[in-house]
């Protein structure tokens, strides 16, 4: 195949994704609009809502398949060949797929059925943002990005930001149903209990944690020294990185010590993440000065020496 043909597979391959996306949301709301039916006390396994649950369950799968078969394509497009990450489509494009595939993995393990709408729904948003506004041609990769920090460095970050969305769904469901209860209608009403919700935060944070570590605090140095001789250049990047693992570390700290759990701990938890998402979104839109800029096209960085 041409490159052409692989960027025109790609493309296909992400509107498949959105598709199939967007029918398991449908499928899901149908599942907890039967649910909000019947008396939250009901678990339902069975009949017309659990086809449903079923339906959406496969077609998020389908969606996965389809989402890592367009990051494949976007990879074999580029000549030479290359990992998928060298501008801001692309990267928002393989953290939507870990943040789905995470989801599907941990699904059963965690018992995180009732976050399927949510998750969803926030792919399918990423990805529509993703194609209108931040679509960009293939293009290859600056010299100084060809290094295999590159694929761990990134790997270890997009896993990372995975991880910590969904523990922070977890902690602003747990804002919600706390200050909601005993009023609890609908889909809220469905959703495990606070203490439930602040457990599943904690290992999910828990999980995300060293692996964040290990990309801002390893990998990030030694790339930016190979890169550009220097470990730390006060980039914009490297500096909010590192104020998204300071308040990470607060929360897993305050969690460990001094016993903070529940509506402070969601709090700190929701701070980190907001810090998290500016680093991956803003720094690129509002900074003139990053070296790691992801906006408008392939990564720019120039090797210092």
């Amino acid at each position: 195949m041409t490159d052409q043909a692989w960027e025109l597979l790609s493309n296909r391959l992400v509107a498949v994704a959105g598709v199939l996306y967007f029918l398991a949301l449908i499928s899901h709301l149908a599942e907890w609009a039967a649910l909000r039916r019947l008396p939250a006390e009901e678990v339902v396994t069975t009949g017309r809502t659990a086809m449903f649950g079923r339906l959406g369950l496969i077609l998020t799968g389908m969606a996965v398949v389809a989402h890592l078969g367009a990051l494949v394509g976007r990879g074999m497009a580029a000549d030479p060949n290359r990992v998928p990450w060298g501008n801001m489509y692309e990267f928002t494009l393989s953290g939507t797929f870990v943040i789905a595939a995470a989801y599907l993995l941990l699904r059963g393990r965690l018992g995180l059925e009732w976050m399927a709408p949510i998750v969803v729904t926030l792919v399918v948003s990423l990805l529509m943002v993703d194609v209108i506004w931040l679509h960009e041609p293939v293009a290859p990769l600056t010299e100084a990005l060809f290094s295999p920090w590159l694929v761990i460095h990134v790997v270890s970050a997009i896993l990372a930001t995975g991880a910590f969305t969904l523990a922070g769904i977890c902690s602003a469901l747990y804002l919600l149903k706390d200050r909601a209860r005993p009023r609890q209608t609908g889909y809220l009403a469905r959703v495990p209990e606070p203490a439930v919700l602040d457990r599943v935060a904690y290992r999910l944070h828990s999980f995300g944690f060293p692996i964040w570590t290990f990309a801002v605090l390893i990998t990030g140095p030694i790339w930016a020294h190979q890169a550009w001789s220097s470990y730390w250049n006060w980039d914009p990047k490297e500096v909010w990185a590192f104020i998204t693992w300071v308040v990470y570390a607060a929360y897993l700290h305050a969690r460990s010590t001094a016993g903070w759990k529940g509506r402070n701990a969601a709090i700190v938890a929701l701070v980190a993440l907001a810090t998290l998402w500016f680093n991956f979104i803003g720094i690129n839109f509002f900074s003139s000065t990053s070296q790691h800029s992801y906006a408008g096209g392939a990564v720019q960085v120039e090797p210092r020496g």
